[in-house]
């Protein structure tokens, strides 16, 4: 069994079908549980870049789940593990509901309405003008991913790795749809993506699929990732973070497998693919795109080939994030809530900024010209670069 798999293992758990005990099993072939692996100490660095906090706002802490805002124009939707849901605007509280129930993922969210998921599979739209509560569902399992909301309607993947949609105005269930899965695989999920009349979603076992927004049928299907290996373990290859779209190129990157992308408008052509494992998410800009892998080092590739450009290696184990990119710098923060940024021509440390200390286990966000980030801790901070 892989070292890196069970650093994996340890940070996300394990989702096991036809198994008694999800912890039990985690704890059997966990030998990190009363540790983890040493993270890189950082070194002093030489800023070139001037960064800020231009506020930060207090929000329900995650517990063991995964939160990120939603960023619609100036207002920012957040929402806590507690059922805390919160509209910021320029760090000032607008409105602050309780959901009444706990919340395991959030937050989706338009103009209109905000969305959020809970552990018992509950979905929950409120207006993002009040927070008044407007239409309630339900899904298989519990919700591990923020859903989406759009024009077409609702997206939610639920736990068991079913996607739904839903219609926006009173929650009706459009269409579901269901795959088979492996008997193992990594317990988080990445948001669906709507793009090109389509919903893209990924899956355990490797697999970015094209959804019709009309029926759920399948359309296309591109390999991200060929599960291999000797043991149930060694052949978890999922898609958990999210695909990002720009024009009509489509990427993903799987855990043990590949970062890959396609062409809609070639049926799901792929473009090019490489060699590399990540969880953690990937951002595309004009030219680039990068990826945080499973160690915590952060890849710049060429969009066009895949070739690489830098890689960024002085985070290892640091639990880094997805990143963000915009004015010519990368974001990505880590385990000790510390936002990173680097240089988008060479990798380099251009500047650093602390949080609350806590982890920050989504990918950081843009918000206007500023990087937004939401810790473990409850933390929601929006940061300045110049």
């Amino acid at each position: 069994m892989s070292r890196r798999l069970l650093i994996l293992l340890a940070s996300v758990g394990l989702a096991m079908s036809g198994c008694a005990s999800i912890t039990d099993a985690f704890n059997a072939v966990n030998p990190f549980r009363g540790s983890g692996p040493k993270m890189a100490e950082l070194r002093p660095i030489t800023p070139t870049t001037e960064v800020r906090t231009q506020w930060s706002a207090g929000v329900g802490k995650a517990g063991d789940y995964v939160f990120s805002p939603a960023v619609v124009g100036n207002a920012i939707y957040v929402a806590g593990n507690d059922g805390t849901i919160s509209r910021l605007e320029d760090g000032k509280t607008v409105w602050k509901i309780k959901a009444g129930q706990p919340l395991s993922a959030g937050v989706g969210a338009n103009a209109r309405m905000l969305v959020v998921g809970t552990p018992k599979g509950d979905v929950l739209a409120f207006a993002t003008e009040d927070g008044k509560p407007l239409w309630q569902a339900r899904v298989s399992s519990e919700v591990l991913a923020a859903p989406t909301v759009a024009d077409d309607g609702v997206a939610v993947k639920s736990g068991d790795n079913r996607v739904f949609l839903f219609d926006a105005n009173d929650g009706g269930r459009k269409w579901v749809y269901q795959r088979s899965t492996p008997t193992l695989s990594i317990r988080g999920a990445g948001s669906p993506v709507f793009a090109d009349r389509y919903m893209f979603v990924g899956f355990p076992g490797g697999k970015l699929v094209a959804l019709s927004l009309q029926n759920g049928a399948p359309v296309w299907e591109g390999a991200v990732a060929l599960p291999k290996g000797a043991t149930e373990l060694d052949r978890v290859a999922d898609i958990v973070a999210p695909p990002v779209v720009d024009g009509r190129q489509i990427c993903a990157v799987a855990f043990q497998g590949r970062v890959a992308c396609f062409d809609m408008g070639q049926g799901g052509a792929m473009i090019w693919s490489r060699d590399l494992s990540s969880a953690a998410g990937l951002a595309l800009d004009g030219r680039y795109l990068f990826v945080t892998d499973e160690k915590g080092a952060v890849h710049a590739l060429d969009r066009l080939s895949g070739s690489s450009l830098w890689k960024q290696d002085k985070l290892t184990n640091r639990r880094v994030s997805g990143p963000a990119v915009r004015r010519g710098l990368v974001a990505v923060a880590d385990a000790e809530g510390i936002v990173h940024f680097l240089s988008r021509d060479d990798g380099s440390f251009a500047a650093r900024q602390k949080t609350d200390g806590t982890p920050v286990r989504a990918p950081v966000q843009l918000l206007g010209s500023s990087f937004l980030v939401q810790t473990a801790g409850g933390n929601v901070s929006a940061i300045e670069a110049q």
